[in-house]
């Protein structure tokens, strides 16, 4: 029989800019945080999974934290790399090998955008001279189109970027915390239509660590715990089209983010409509709008009310990037993923102050997307 996950302890270093650390050294922070809010010590955990895209690799950070001999395997998996190591996390724990092990993500991007390469995605140089592999215009083109199909509109765009600062306020770790009206948004300079400078998320810096522990070792520790239901890490099918698709297929299929979320729902036991809580993918404002409906929670077009009605800000039916998402508090990589279950963690064990989502909560969902079309989704119940 396999054991049931929980996390019962979580650190974060906060995210945005910060010269004097490495993204190592604030991995480094985020794990003692954890440990010492569980009352842990480095020696009690078993295992580590951990990953960065910019900064090193994890399993250094033992230089810093103890050589204890642990396991600790390195991550890299794209904007996927944060869930891709709870997910190795949770399935090693579930398995039975080990009842405590730590989950950890970082990352120290230079300023501006990401630059990769076309040889290192496995595609030709023309790709890149195109443009595409500058993933701005990608995500631009790919709301273009979903936009014409099911008639989203820039104000909605503006109105998700709008409900991500003013979320970010609210939240400590946030790296913009300053609310930007939807006017300023709608008018800011255009980077790559229909999206403005301020519908884009920015590579930052920061760090979360969670620590898992089976259910027999949560019991002992008498910790405020989240219950993981559900962790699935899923690539692309056939017919999707995703960030450095080279191609768009005559016959469209699902998605990484469609597959992966019909995975999780099925080991959770619960549908969309079981949710109180998500975080989703937001690299820009697009993503937000797509992903409802990739991860199921509406259809295709029905946005347009969600937004209109305000069910997805804090108070609303279901509250989506309640701490401001990537537009609020940018993405460094490693640790992008691991920051939503983060926050589902702290809105679930009532520790989210003045984001607090009211009323009880139970189900908290989470969704990270990467390059090149690979997708990570969890839940976790209180």
């Amino acid at each position: 029989m396999s054991e049931d996950v929980f996390i019962v302890g979580v650190g974060i270093h906060p995210f945005g800019r910060t010269p004097g650390l490495s993204g190592l050294q604030q991995g480094v922070f985020a794990v003692r945080q954890a440990l010492d809010r569980a009352g842990l010590s480095w020696p009690d955990v078993q295992f580590a999974f951990g990953g960065s895209d910019a900064a090193g690799n994890a399993d250094t950070m033992v230089s810093e934290l103890g050589l204890t001999g642990i396991p600790f395997i390195n991550v890299a998996n794209g904007c996927a790399t944060g869930g891709s190591a709870m997910f190795g996390a949770y399935s090693t724990i579930k398995s039975g090998e080990f009842d405590l092990g730590l989950a950890v993500g970082f990352d120290k991007h230079p300023r501006g955008s990401f630059s990769p390469l076309p040889a290192d995605w496995g595609l030709p140089d023309w790709y890149g001279e195109t443009g595409l592999m500058l993933t701005t215009q990608f995500f631009a083109m790919k709301i273009q189109r979903y936009m014409s199909l099911y008639g989203i509109t820039p104000p909605m765009l503006g109105a998700v970027a709008e409900k991500a600062f003013a979320n970010g306020v609210l939240a400590d770790h946030a790296w913009r915390r300053e609310a930007v009206d939807i006017d300023t948004i709608l008018n800011s300079q255009m980077v790559s239509d229909p999206l403005t400078k301020f519908m884009f998320c920015s590579p930052g810096e920061g760090a979360v660590a969670l620590l898992l522990a089976s259910g027999r070792k949560a019991r002992e520790l008498g910790l405020p715990a989240v219950r993981l239901r559900a962790a699935a890490v899923r690539t692309r099918p056939p017919g999707s089209f995703e960030v450095f698709s080279p191609a768009l297929d005559l016959e469209r299929g699902g998605s990484p983010t469609s597959v992966a979320s019909q995975a999780a729902f099925a080991m959770a036991g619960v549908g969309p409509e079981d949710i109180d809580i998500a975080q989703l993918q937001d690299t820009e404002a697009g993503a937000e709008i797509m992903h409802m409906a990739e991860n199921g929670f509406c259809a295709d077009g029905d946005q347009a009310a969600w937004i209109a009605e305000g069910r997805t800000r804090i108070d609303g039916r279901l509250p989506v990037n309640t701490d401001g998402g990537c537009l609020a508090c940018g993405e460094p990589i490693g640790a992008s993923g691991l920051r939503q279950v983060y926050e589902n963690y702290v809105q679930l064990t009532g520790q989210a102050g003045a984001r607090q989502v009211p009323g009880k909560i139970r189900l908290g969902y989470s969704h990270v997307y990467g390059a090149p079309g690979v997708s990570a989704v969890a839940i976790v119940e209180r």
